[in-house]
């Protein structure tokens, strides 16, 4: 498998907090990557950078080969443009632990805005599209709906489908189910599972060890800026090698 996602050496400060220390990692298309770690590890940071919503300091974030936010141009980076860094966006989803759904649009409106004003895609094939999502995750019978209308969980749902309208490369998740009561947890989970068999590239920071154990390929274990750990979900929620991990696991099941 060709490598999706590539981070190498990425450093971020906020003044004199030193967030991410030196990251590098891989995500290979179609893998899923559960990134753990104590809330201030630097994990949502790390997400950011990915589609540039946060600058690196130093390193490299790149999708398919392409750097992100930046090109290179006598051995030097330069920031893109604006429309430049817009137009890598689309290649990767975000789902984000407030749903951050426009509440005045439609459960069909919110899904389609994405491809029609940013990829400038024909209403009738969006149309469609949104159709097909909607279904995907469940919720076909509440496309006119608004999100005030909707549960936690169901707003999370029109969230992932939303991600996907825009048929991106990578799909990041930034604790999808920490602000939703716990009985709404395992109907957005459920979705995810769905994305992860039919080999979506997901980048997923989340405390449900369950969903890791059952459908990353790699568990990354991140404190203090640092990955301290990663591999199989197999070895590091099992038989965590370094000791801050254990005590982590150790804690959170």
């Amino acid at each position: 498998m060709t490598s999706m996602v590539e981070l190498h050496d990425v450093h971020k400060r906020f003044g004199p907090l030193h967030v991410l220390r030196g990251v590098s990692l891989s995500v290979r298309q179609g893998e899923v990557a559960v990134i753990l770690g104590p809330s201030g590890s630097g994990k949502s940071t790390l997400l950011r950078t990915i589609n540039h919503l946060e600058k690196v300091e130093s390193g490299t974030v790149e999708i398919e080969g392409e750097l992100v936010g930046y090109r290179r141009a006598g051995g030097q980076l330069h920031e893109l443009h604006e429309l430049e860094i817009l137009r890598q966006r689309t290649k990767i989803g975000f789902v984000f632990q407030s749903f951050n759904l426009f509440p005045h649009l439609t459960v069909r409106q919110n899904v389609a805005e994405a491809p029609l004003s940013a990829q400038r895609r024909r209403r009738a094939e969006v149309d469609a599209l949104v159709t097909r999502l909607l279904d995907r995750v469940g919720l076909a019978d509440k496309a006119d709906a608004y999100p005030r209308t909707l549960s936690g969980g169901q707003q999370q749902r029109v969230a992932i489908a939303r991600a996907l309208a825009l048929e991106p490369k990578v799909v990041l998740f930034d604790e999808p189910t920490s602000a939703l009561d716990p009985e709404l947890v395992g109907e957005v989970l459920e979705v995810m599972k769905d994305l992860a068999r039919t080999g979506t590239t997901m980048l997923v920071v989340t405390h449900e060890i369950g969903f890791a154990r059952e459908v990353a390929d790699t568990v990354v274990f991140m404190d203090a800026g640092r990955i301290l750990e990663q591999g199989p979900p197999s070895q590091v929620l099992d038989s965590p090698r370094h000791e801050r991990t254990r005590a982590f696991i150790g804690k959170v099941l």
